[in-house]
């Protein structure tokens, strides 16, 4: 079986004269790769020369790219992409592409090619976030920013924070990638702190969104069910929880969609405190599960809570 598999990438017809896959005509090799992912394109290209010319092709690579790419490469300096093929350019734009004072992240996937984006709790306005003695910011490897803020203890919780962008057309869901408890690593070992941890089982955490075209989605959770019986009492304590807030539609790239979004717990009956936030995430809906599907084949541990969990460093 494999003899006869390497007499069909020959470019020559094989001795019976049978064609082989050398025979198909570059343009034909290219018509098929555009019903084909990267990934494959990339594999497939390894068999012959005519393969390997049709997975550099502009048109198979344009179709790949969402239709309004050059807004991605907008916020870079054009000396950066200038000259680059298509394939090129979608090898670039699918590594994180950062703007904003590197706060906030954009990215294709590199299997669909659809657009997600990440925003750091350094581009949000938190509520007393310059008072040392409520809030804090220490370094980590756990983000794709390298840093998280720390909620040590406060009475009025709120971080809120936006994004203006021209999204392609598609269904995007917005979530809030947080954890309880403060993490560190000890004799190379990873160590939680839950001394500030409290508050957060006395009343839910309410996450809204709202959208330049006037949509609005809203959602409530309880952070801590530490003191519940159950044996997933404890699963949200330690881990990092994608929490939904909601889905907002584009139907349109032009003009750009704005969206604003908040996580807030105000009721000032009690304290609350003990609690990192990593960032916000927005995505193509239905890629959410596929690439909880990668994190779990790759054996990465993430808690589940209401919609999907999106691992930062996918």
């Amino acid at each position: 079986m494999g003899a006869s598999l390497s007499s069909l990438t020959e470019n020559e017809s094989t001795a019976n004269g049978r064609p082989g896959l050398g025979d198909i005509p570059e343009n034909c090799v290219a018509c098929v790769f555009m019903y084909l992912t990267p990934p494959e394109i990339c594999n497939l290209a390894r068999l012959n020369h005519a393969f390997r010319g049709a997975a550099s092709s502009d048109s198979v690579w344009d179709s790949k790219l969402p239709s309004n790419y050059h807004h991605l490469l907008d916020v870079l300096p054009q000396r950066i992409y200038e000259g680059l093929s298509k394939k090129d350019i979608f090898a670039f734009l699918s590594r994180p592409v950062p703007f904003d004072d590197g706060n906030k992240e954009v990215w294709l996937d590199r299997i669909s090619g659809r657009i997600c984006m990440s925003i750091s709790t350094k581009a949000m306005l938190i509520t007393s976030g310059e008072d040392r003695r409520h809030w804090n910011w220490f370094p980590t490897e756990e983000s794709r920013f390298h840093v998280v803020t720390y909620c040590q203890q406060v009475w009025w919780f709120e971080v809120s924070g936006s994004v203006k962008f021209p999204f392609p057309p598609d269904i995007y869901t917005l979530t809030f990638r947080v954890r309880l408890g403060k993490f560190c690593k000890r004799l190379g070992r990873r160590v939680c702190n839950f001394e500030h941890t409290h508050g957060w089982d006395l009343g839910p955490v309410r996450y809204e969104l709202f959208t330049s075209d006037g949509q609005h989605a809203v959602s409530e959770y309880s952070l801590d069910d530490s003191d519940q019986d159950d044996a997933s009492a404890n699963l949200k304590r330690g881990d990092w929880i994608e929490y939904k807030v909601g889905e907002f539609i584009v139907s349109r790239s032009d003009p750009a969609t704005e969206v604003r979004f908040s996580m807030k717990q105000i009721d000032c009956t009690h304290s609350k405190g003990g609690l990192c936030i990593d960032s916000v995430s927005i995505a193509p809906s239905d890629l959410k599960a596929v690439l909880l599907h990668r994190i779990s084949s790759a054996g990465d541990e993430e808690n589940i809570l209401g919609s999907s969990v999106i691992d930062n460093r996918v």
